[in-house]
């Protein structure tokens, strides 16, 4: 007798379980992987609502923040945006771009800057793109100016009997050089290059705040005001919290009652990612010798 097809054989209603459970498991991924680009605090798919962009720290890159500018803009159910910054500034190239990312910005929809602790050099310049700003009180502003310093080791390197040859193509090619003394030259090169960033920055904000320029060039030297003196002086629209900013952005959009806030999630650095983005040049930091648009007090 042929046995060879008898066997007890798994009942079809266990595969039929299997399938099920795969798919709520797929399901409810899908669902948690949608809600956590969110986080609209009032529910998701709700319409009218108020994007926010956050600026925390130092500003070493524009990627981030523009890119979410973006996003927003062209989200229809986003009627108006606060740009949330709280920074001492920093490198110039991406204040520059985040600024002019919130001028085009402000053509499309209302896009209004929010102060918090800080909002000084660097992260003063990039509200000056946005339809209204608003400080606290007691944030720290203005800061209109421009730093550059480098450390120089030349007689720390003499007394340890060190030195390096520096072969170069022209005179200031190696002009922040921790290895040699500061030369006149060297100090006349880098000084018309700040005032050129620094002309840049109060035409910026004469051009921005409808200041007259020497009026600006008064301010711009480099200290930084509250936020009640920066009212006062015209750097500001209006003193108010963030709640109030919110307040403001949607009335400019047309929402009716407390808007919902939406804000772009990004996935957390894992500590491998810390470590390899510390590795990682970037080109930037306070001792490089790069001019920053950065309040030296934070």
């Amino acid at each position: 007798m042929d046995t060879s097809g008898i066997g007890p054989r798994p009942p079809q209603r266990t595969n039929r379980w299997v399938w099920i459970t795969l798919t709520t498991i797929v399901t409810i991924f899908l669902i948690l992987r949608i809600v956590n680009l969110s986080s609209d605090k009032d529910g998701f798919g709700s319409k009218d609502k108020v994007g926010v962009v956050r600026v925390e720290g130092p500003i070493f890159s524009s990627k981030t923040v523009v890119e979410d500018l973006e996003s927003l803009a062209q989200r229809k159910d986003i009627k108006a945006i606060v740009l949330r910054v709280n920074s001492p500034g920093g490198s110039i190239a991406p204040s520059q771009e985040i600024f002019e990312k919130v001028r085009r910005v402000r053509e499309i929809k209302p896009i209004i800057t929010s102060m918090g602790s800080v909002a000084a050099s660097g992260g003063y310049y990039i509200a000056l793109g946005s339809t209204s700003i608003m400080a606290n009180k007691g944030t720290i502003t203005g800061s209109i100016g421009v730093i550059m310093e480098y450390p120089v080791a030349a007689e720390l390197l003499e007394k340890l009997g060190l030195s390096i040859e520096t072969v170069k193509s022209g005179q200031l090619k190696d002009a922040g050089s921790t290895s040699r003394e500061v030369t006149k030259d060297d100090r006349r090169y880098f000084q018309n290059i700040i005032d050129d960033l620094h002309s840049q920055f109060v035409a910026a904000v004469a051009e921005e705040r409808n200041l007259d320029v020497d009026s600006v060039r008064i301010l711009a030297d480099g200290r930084v005001y509250t936020g009640t003196q920066a009212l006062e002086m015209g750097l500001v629209d209006t003193l108010g919290t963030y709640e109030d900013a919110i307040a403001l952005a949607a009335g400019l959009g047309g929402i009716q009652g407390k808007p919902k806030i939406f804000q772009i999630r990004h996935r957390r650095s894992s500590f491998l990612d810390l470590i390899l983005e510390a590795r990682r040049p970037t080109g930037a930091s306070w001792f490089d010798v790069i001019p920053a648009y950065r309040w030296r007090g934070k």
